[in-house]
């Protein structure tokens, strides 16, 4: 994790200015000389875009080769989607018994080193955890976000969210299954949380979606799953969307927790990058591992 925040305060602007930037609303060169506006005395431009930026040698969890885990590539068939999709499926070592099943959504980026820990956060936890790449039809995650991003906001937003809906099926058949499907996202991919449990309401067992653009209201109704959504008090932009979701969560009686996280921003549940809140990113995956135990089981 950088260490910058430690030592030096990170302007609150900064990471507004981030957010933008990762979400496509400014270019990097509007990210840029909007830092260098805050950048006074020894908080130099370059320090900012260090501490903002992600670093993912130093946000790994989880070993890609854990002894407990064992992690490959898998493909899966999206007819609606780009014809073919493909994942990062990781699974306990040497466990015979039937296992619930963790589809885990990235962000805008593709599927970044973060979203694969996440992956096998989950099976050092006694999931099977299958990460879909959204860029797989343009050939996988580039290696870096920026570039990652630019792929994802290329495509055509009705075939990936169809990837997704695929991989979801997918994975209600996988062998070494139970049957029972828990589905958490990440930004862009908590908002395909809330769609897969509006528009797949028989495919999915329980839902975290972590900061993600609520569903289209009209269709709440139809969510069957358990849902715990996340959230960060200074998000402002998904915050603006909670009351009206909550309102329809409750108009029709849905199984529902919303937790929203003093102090933290868009992201916190990313050790990659400033964004992160250790100790309200620890809560949530607690409570998220909780979650889908008591659902998944």
């Amino acid at each position: 994790m950088p260490n910058l925040e430690k030592n030096l305060k990170i302007p609150e602007p900064a990471f507004t200015l981030y957010d933008e930037f990762a979400h496509g609303r400014i270019d990097r060169r509007k990210f840029m000389a909007g830092l260098g506006k805050l950048a006074v005395g020894a908080l130099t431009v370059n320090l900012l875009v260090e501490a903002l930026m992600p670093n993912y040698a130093k946000a790994e969890q989880v070993s890609f080769n854990d002894p407990d885990i064992t992690a490959s590539f898998r493909e899966f068939p999206s007819p609606q989607g780009h014809g073919t999709g493909r994942g990062y499926l990781v699974t306990p070592k040497d466990n015979q018994q039937k296992m619930p099943v963790i589809l885990v959504v990235h962000e805008n980026r593709g599927i970044n080193p973060y979203i694969k820990d996440v992956a096998r956060r989950f099976a050092k936890q006694g999931f099977i955890a299958f990460a879909p790449d959204g860029l797989f039809p343009l050939g996988g995650y580039p290696g870096n976000d920026e570039k990652g991003k630019e792929l994802q906001r290329s495509m055509d937003k009705g075939k990936l969210l169809q990837d997704f809906f695929a991989a979801a099926n997918f994975l209600k058949k996988l062998e070494n299954s139970n049957s029972k499907l828990g589905v958490i996202g990440f930004c862009y991919g908590g908002g395909v949380v809330n769609k897969i449990a509006t528009e797949l309401p028989d495919v999915i067992n329980a839902g975290v979606p972590f900061y993600g653009s609520a569903p289209d209201l009209e269709q709440v109704s139809l969510i069957k799953a358990p849902l715990m959504i996340q959230m960060g008090e200074l998000d402002k932009r998904i915050a603006k969307q909670w009351g009206g979701y909550e309102a329809a969560l409750k108009q029709h009686h849905k199984d529902y927790q919303g937790f929203i996280y003093q102090g933290a921003r868009h992201g916190f549940h990313n050790d990659s990058t400033a964004r992160f809140d250790e100790a309200n990113a620890l809560l949530a995956w607690q409570r998220t591992l909780a979650f889908f135990k008591l659902h998944l089981s």
